[in-house]
C-alpha cells in the first residue's frame, strides 16, 4: 500500500493550499497533488449586480493584488458600455496597476521566497522564514520593509486606498494628478528604481549561484501566457495575449476570443479549475513524460512569451537573462528571477508614465450610459494573465460572468511541479524536513 506524506499547510504562500504525496512499496514516489480552495463565488454572485459597481466587489477576491482585479473589472464593464477611458484616464490606472506590481513583487521576493535561499532549505522552519531573514541582515529588512511601505502610501495617499481600491471608475478614473503629486511620486519611484537594481544584483551575486543546480534540476516542459504590446515587448496593463508552445513557437490574440484558445478542466480531487491551451488540439493531459495542453502564466512565463522589454534596463536584464537560461526558460524556480528583472520593468515604467506631459491631464473619464453589452477585460496580475468577462442587460446588470484568475492558469503545473519536485529529491523512503521543503519551494516559485 506504500505511505501517505501529507504536508499541510505549504507555507509562505497567499493563501492555504496542501500537498499529498504517494509512496510506493519502494518508498519512492507514485504520485504528488496540490489541493487548493480556490473557490471564491465571485463569478455567481454578482449576477444582478450595476456593472459599475462590480469594480469595486471584486477587488475583494484577493487582498494581495486587488488592483489588477480592479483594473480588468473596469475594462471589462467599459467594454460592456462601449467606451474608451481618456488617455490620462487610461494612464493613471496603469500607473497604479505597475505600483501595485513594484510592491508585490517585493513582497513575494523577500518576505516569502528569500530565506529558502539566504538561510537555506534545510535550515530549521523555525528561523527558515522573514524574521531570520531580519535577523541575519537587519539592514536590509529595514529597506525592504521602507520600499513596500512607500509603494503602499503612494497608492493610498494619491488614490485613496492601498487595497481595495475604489479609484477606477467605469469610463476613467476618478481623480486626476496634480503636479505636485507628480513630481512626489516620481522622487518615491526613482527611490524604488535604485532598489530593484540593488536587489536583482543582489540576487544574482549572493542568493542564486549556490543553488543552481537545483534550479536546474526542477524542470518541467509546458507552454507560457502572457501579454505584449504590438511590437512583442512585455506590457502588463494592455495589449495582446500570447500563448507560446513548450518549442518556442507562439500565437497572439485578442482577449476577446480568449475562450477559442483557452479552455477550463477540472480535475475530481481539486476544487480549482484547470485552464489549458485547446486550440493546440492535444486535450488535457498532466503526465509528466507528455503533458497536453499546459502552459504556465505568471513571470516567467511573461519573459518567456516577450520578445523584449520595453524599457533599458529590463531589457539589460532579459538579455543576461536568456544567455544564462535561453527562451523559452523551463526551470521552475526561474520564477524569482524573472520577478526582479518584472520589478525593475515596474520601477522604470512607473517612471515613464509620471514623465508623460498626459498624466497630469484633468480629462479622466469618458460619460457612460448603462446599455447591453459584453466586455472582456485582461490585465497581468502578479500571478499570471487576469480575464473577467462580464455581459449586461438593457439596464447594465451583470447577467453572466467568467473569470480566469491568474493562479488558476498555474494549478496544473503547480502539481506537475510537486510531482516533478517529489520524485527527483525522495528516494527509496529517505525524506526529511529540508526535501519537504524543497518540494514546497516548487510551489512557492509560483507564489499562488
Amino acid at each position: 500500500m506504500g505511505k501517505m506524506i501529507n504536508i499541510q499547510p505549504i507555507t509562505r504562500i497567499e493563501g492555504h493550499a496542501s500537498i499529498d504525496i504517494q509512496l510506493d512499496d519502494s518508498g519512492n514516489v507514485s504520485d504528488a497533488k496540490m489541493n487548493m480552495m480556490s473557490l471564491r463565488g465571485f463569478e455567481k454572485f454578482i449576477q444582478g449586480k450595476p456593472a459599475e459597481e462590480v469594480p469595486r466587489i471584486v477587488s475583494r477576491i484577493c487582498g494581495i493584488c486587488p488592483w489588477m482585479h480592479h483594473m480588468a473589472s473596469n475594462k471589462a464593464v467599459d467594454g460592456c458600455f462601449g467606451v474608451t477611458p481618456p488617455p490620462a484616464g487610461n494612464k493613471l490606472r496603469e500607473l497604479m496597476q505597475t505600483i501595485a506590481h513594484a510592491e508585490d513583487k517585493l513582497l513575494h521576493f523577500f518576505f516569502l521566497a528569500a530565506a529558502d535561499f539566504v538561510i537555506g532549505p534545510d535550515a530549521d522552519y523555525a528561523v527558515r522564514n522573514v524574521i531570520g531573514i531580519a535577523k541575519a541582515n537587519p539592514e536590509l529588512a529595514q529597506k525592504v520593509v521602507k520600499m513596500r511601505y512607500k509603494a503602499k502610501m503612494i497608492l493610498e495617499n494619491f488614490a485613496g486606498k492601498a487595497i481595495h481600491p475604489v479609484a477606477g471608475v467605469t469610463g476613467g478614473f476618478a481623480k486626476p494628478m496634480l503636479e505636485t503629486e507628480r513630481k512626489e511620486i516620481l522622487a518615491d519611484m526613482e527611490e524604488m528604481l535604485d532598489f530593484a537594481m540593488f536587489t536583482i544584483e543582489f540576487a544574482k551575486e549572493k542568493v542564486f549561484p549556490p543553488y543552481i543546480e537545483t534550479i536546474k534540476a526542477l524542470v518541467i516542459n509546458t507552454g507560457f501566457i502572457g501579454t505584449v504590446d504590438d511590437e512583442g515587448a512585455l506590457n502588463l496593463y494592455d495589449g495582446k495575449i500570447r500563448m507560446m508552445k513548450p518549442d518556442g513557437t507562439f500565437t497572439d490574440f485578442d482577449v476577446k476570443d480568449y475562450t477559442d484558445y483557452i479552455g477550463e478542466h477540472v480535475e475530481n480531487y481539486s476544487y480549482a479549475k484547470m485552464p489549458y491551451a485547446k486550440f493546440w488540439n492535444e486535450g488535457f493531459s498532466l503526465d509528466l513524460d507528455n503533458p497536453k495542453g499546459i502552459y504556465r502564466a505568471n513571470t516567467l512565463a511573461r519573459i518567456n512569451a516577450c520578445d523584449k522589454m520595453a524599457t533599458p534596463k529590463a531589457q539589460a536584464e532579459l538579455e543576461e537573462f536568456r544567455e544564462s537560461f535561453g527562451r523559452p526558460a523551463q526551470a521552475t524556480l526561474l520564477y524569482h528571477w524573472a520577478r526582479l528583472i518584472e520589478e525593475v520593468y515596474a520601477c522604470e515604467h512607473a517612471i515613464e508614465l509620471l514623465k508623460d506631459p498626459e498624466i497630469t491631464d484633468t480629462n479622466i473619464r469618458t460619460k457612460v450610459e448603462p446599455c447591453a453589452g459584453r466586455g472582456v477585460g485582461a490585465v497581468e496580475a502578479p500571478r499570471g494573465t487576469l480575464i473577467h468577462d462580464y455581459t449586461t442587460d438593457e439596464n447594465g446588470l451583470i447577467v453572466k460572468a467568467n473569470m480566469i484568475v491568474g493562479t488558476t492558469h498555474n494549478v496544473a503545473p503547480i502539481n506537475m511541479s510537486v510531482k516533478q519536485a517529489a520524485m527527483t529529491l525522495i528516494k527509496d523512503g529517505k525524506v526529511d524536513e529540508g526535501i519537504l521543503n524543497q518540494v514546497e519551494m516548487a510551489v512557492r516559485a509560483y507564489d499562488p
